[in-house]
C-alpha cells in the first residue's frame, strides 16, 4: 500500500503522521513545493498550477491514494487534480473541522490563513454545519510561514496575536490551516483559561488519514514497528525530509520510521528541535 500527501511545505507532517499511525506498514509520498511556496497569497489558478505539479510528481510513484494536505489547495485545485487523477487515483481534500467543532455546541473559533478567514468557502462552511452556534473567525498573518521555517520566537508571536482576537469563552478552535496542527499544544498553551474546561482543538489531520484508507478499502492496522518507507519529493525533485520538518515531532516520526536518504535531510534533528523551542 502507498499512500502520497502534497501541500506547499510541511503543512502535510500532521497528516502524514496521522497515516503511519494507523497504518505502518503503508509507504508514504510526500510532495512539497519549496521552490513555489506561500501558495496562500497567489491566485485561484496559480494554486491550482503549483498543486498539479506537485501531484503530478507525486503520481509517477503510482500511490493507491493522494492526500491533499492543504486547505488552500482543497478550496482551488481539488476539480482540477481530481480531473486528473481520478479514478485511478483516489483524491482526498482536506476540509476544517467546523462541523464537529459546532457538533459540541459553541462558541467556536476558527483560526485560518487572512486569506481563508471571512471568505466564501469558509462563511459556505459556517453556514451549512454551524448555523445557530456563535463562531468566529481569527486570521493568523504569519503564523503558517512561522511553522514553516520552524522560527519559534515567530510562532510564539503570530500565536499570541491571534489569541488576544480569540474571545475568552470559546470552547473549542478549528485548525484551519494544516500547518497550525504542528504547533496545536501552543495554541492550546496559548488560550486555555485558568480554571476552564479544558479547550477542544478541531484539526484535520486524523480524519483525512482515515479516509484515504476508506477510499482504497484498507482497514486501520497499527503494529508496533513501522516498516513502510518515506519517499521525499522537493519540487519534484527526490530529497529528503527538510530542516524544519524534524522540528516537529511528526516530522521525526516520519524521519526515524524509513525516510529514504537524499539530498536535504538534516543530520542533526535535535539541532532543529531546539530551534523550534527558542
Amino acid at each position: 500500500m502507498k499512500i502520497a500527501l502534497m501541500d506547499s511545505g510541511t503543512g502535510l507532517l500532521a497528516a502524514a503522521a496521522a497515516v503511519r499511525r494507523l497504518r505502518p506498514d503503508a509507504d508514504l509520498v510526500l510532495s512539497s513545493d519549496p521552490d513555489g511556496l506561500p501558495w496562500g497569497p497567489r491566485t485561484p489558478d496559480d494554486v491550482a498550477a503549483h498543486a498539479l505539479a506537485v501531484a503530478r510528481a507525486a503520481a509517477t510513484h503510482r500511490p493507491d491514494a493522494l492526500i491533499v494536505a492543504c486547505n488552500t489547495a482543497s478550496v482551488h485545485a481539488l476539480p482540477v487534480l481530481r480531473a486528473e487523477l481520478e479514478p485511478a487515483v483516489p483524491v482526498i481534500g482536506t476540509v476544517p473541522a467546523i462541523k464537529p467543532a459546532a457538533a459540541g455546541g459553541g462558541p467556536v473559533a476558527i483560526w485560518a490563513t487572512p486569506a481563508t478567514t471571512g471568505s466564501p468557502y469558509q462563511r459556505d462552511l459556517v453556514e451549512r454545519f454551524a448555523r445557530g452556534v456563535e463562531v468566529t473567525g481569527v486570521p493568523c498573518p504569519g503564523l503558517a510561514d512561522a511553522v514553516e521555517e520552524a522560527d519559534g520566537r515567530a510562532i510564539d508571536a503570530a500565536i499570541a496575536a491571534a489569541a488576544d482576537l480569540t474571545p475568552r469563552d470559546v470552547k473549542a478552535v478549528v485548525l484551519g490551516c494544516t500547518h497550525y496542527e504542528l504547533v496545536a499544544e501552543r495554541i492550546r498553551a496559548a488560550l486555555q483559561q485558568p480554571g476552564a474546561p479544558a479547550l477542544v482543538l478541531h484539526g484535520s489531520a486524523e480524519a483525512v488519514a482515515a479516509q484515504a484508507l476508506r477510499r482504497i478499502g484498507a482497514e486501520p492496522a497499527p503494529a508496533a514497528a513501522p516498516t513502510g518507507r518515506v519517499s521525499v519529493l522537493l519540487s519534484g525533485r527526490p530529497g529528503g525530509m527538510p530542516t524544519a520538518a524534524l522540528a516537529y515531532a511528526e516530522g521525526r516520526l516520519l524521519a526515524d520510521s524509513g525516510t529514504e536518504a537524499g539530498p536535504g535531510a538534516d543530520p542533526a534533528p535535535g539541532q532543529a528541535a531546539a530551534a523550534l523551542r527558542g
